[in-house]
Order: C-alpha cells, then structure tokens, then sequence
C-alpha cells in the first residue's frame, strides 16, 4: 500500500511520521514550509509538488488540513488531488471541517472512481506523536476495517461513528464541548482563587467530585498553572471549530447559548493577541478579566513532594 500525506502542520506532521514509521511507504508534499517534509524523506518518505501528484502515486491519501477552505483547495484547485485520483483509489480526510464540505468532496471522488473514509482525530500534537489519537470513522464499514491498520499507526481509540459526514459531526460536537468545559473551568477557578481558595487544593479536591472533566487534566497542570501556553493545540483553532459547530447549528436550527458564548471569548482572546498560543489561554485570559491569574508555583513543600515522586 502505498500512502500519500497532505498536511504536515503540528497534528499532520507527527501523524505522517507515524505512518513513515510503521513500513507504510509513502510520498508526501509541503506548502509554505519545507522542513517536516524534507524531515519524513530522512525517514524514507519521497516528496513530490503537487496534490495531484500525490494522488497519482498513491493508492491511499490522507489529507489533514486546517479547515473547509483548505480542503476544498487540496480536492478541487487546479492541482488538486481530483487530477490523480483514479478508479480504486481512496481519500482518507482528517480535517476538522463541516460534514456539509466533505459531502461535497466525497460526490467529486465517487465520480472519478474512488471512495472516502471521514475521519477527524482528538487528542492534540502530545497524542499525534504517541499513536494515541481518538479517531472518529465515517463511511462504509468495511472500507474502515481495510484501512484500520493504516489508521492504527496513528490513534489507538478507532470509531466508526456511521456514514460519511458523521466523524466531522461528532469531531465538532466534541471540540464545543471541550471550549465550553476549558472556559468554565476557567470562570469557576478564577472566583475560587479571588475568595482564597488554593487552586492545586481546588484541582485535586474537584478532580474527585462532580465538577471534573478530562480538560482539567490536560490544560490546569501542564499550562494553566505553570503560565506556559506553548500550543499543543493553536487557540485559532480551537475558535475555528467552535464556528464550525455554530454554522452547523444555524443550517441545523439548533439554539446553541453556550457555544455562542464560548465563541465570543475565543474570537476576544484572538483578537488580544492570543490566537497562535494554546488554547487554554481563553481561560486566563477570563482570569485577567476579573485582574486575577491562573499561574500558580508549587510552594516548597509540594516541590519536595513533586521530586520525591
């Protein structure tokens, strides 16, 4: 099986080296930067110009773009992979985009002969480059069941959710209530710590009650507390897909009060200078609403406990 990789930004690149390095061969290109390209052919990839070219010498592609705007580019532009796709061949897209975008695709690749898997991830860069993605499968079964091999090199969580389309539904489902889950645990530990409460106390006590959720334990200790929001996930991102999610809801005409709310702060913080940080920065940027912050440095003690450990 030969593999063709489109997209090496900070999920598709560490995707595409786990493909590299599970033997799959394949061949691969870049857009404005060379580097993670020139990087996977020192693993034994090969690079080509072109998505067109992409799709000639491959029998599968796999596409991880940053939104619909993108994608429809890669498919439709005049180099697109539409002008190497032939009868057999297969899109695998792992773009976080609307079902509505994909549908479209998916009509253009059945009429040249090939077939698609829809299948956007979770997990963020750390679980990219861990094989650790949760992978969200829309499309024909047993299309899914040719191809988990493949997909297995890059997520250990494989779902198939249901027809095409479906992976982008639940994947923009899931990024809405990530933002929303990030933002209020933003607001609430922002009024605990400006009526005293210790945050770490607060983490490990809520961590044990109701009130938990996995963002707690993904953004508080790693980032929110240490004041570091090197992206694991861009906030421009994130902003992207809680749009997405409204765009749905509007042509859906499903009232959506939170994501709505939660889009305002994302697009605020973007517009503070935020949006090419971590996304966990909407929460202290909450936090500095109310002249508080969420860095918190362990006191000696918890350090001689964190060493110890």
């Amino acid at each position: 099986m030969r593999v063709g990789f489109i997209g090496l930004g900070a999920m598709g690149f560490p995707m595409a080296q786990r493909v590299v390095n599970a033997g799959f061969s394949t061949v691969t290109m870049f857009h404005k930067h060379r580097e993670p390209a020139d990087a996977l052919v020192k693993l034994g990839a090969q690079i080509v110009f072109t998505p067109a070219e992409v799709a000639r010498a491959s029998d599968v592609v796999i596409t991880v773009l940053p939104a619909d705007a993108q994608l429809e580019s890669v498919v439709f532009g005049s180099e697109g992979i539409l002008g190497g796709f032939s009868p057999g061949k297969v899109l695998i897209d792992m773009t976080t985009c609307t079902a509505m975008t994909l549908l479209k695709v998916e009509q253009a690749i059945q009429a040249a002969g090939g077939r698609v898997l829809d299948a956007p991830v979770s997990g963020g860069t750390v679980a990219a480059a861990a094989g650790t993605l949760t992978i969200m499968v829309g499309g024909d079964a047993s299309l899914l069941e040719e191809y988990r091999p493949l997909l297995a090199a890059m997520g250990n969580s494989i779902f198939h959710v249901g027809a095409t389309g479906q992976g982008k539904v639940i994947k923009i489902t899931n990024q809405a209530m990530a933002a929303i889950h990030l933002l209020a645990m933003g607001e609430a530990f922002t009024l605990g710590i400006r009526c005293g409460a210790d945050p770490r106390t607060m983490y490990e006590v809520i961590r044990h009650s109701s009130g938990h959720s996995r963002i707690m334990d993904l953004r508080l200790s790693d980032f929110l507390f240490k004041g570091n929001f090197k992206p694991g996930f861009k906030l421009d991102l994130m902003k992207k897909d809680v749009m997405l999610a409204l765009e749905s809801a509007k042509a859906s005409g499903v009232p959506t009060f939170l994501t709505s709310t939660a889009a305002q702060i994302f697009t605020a913080a973007s517009n503070a200078g935020l949006g090419e940080v971590d996304y966990s920065a909407a929460a202290q940027f909450l936090a500095e609403m109310a002249q508080s912050s969420l860095k918190h440095e362990p006191a000696e003690s918890e350090k001689g406990q964190a060493n110890q450990q």
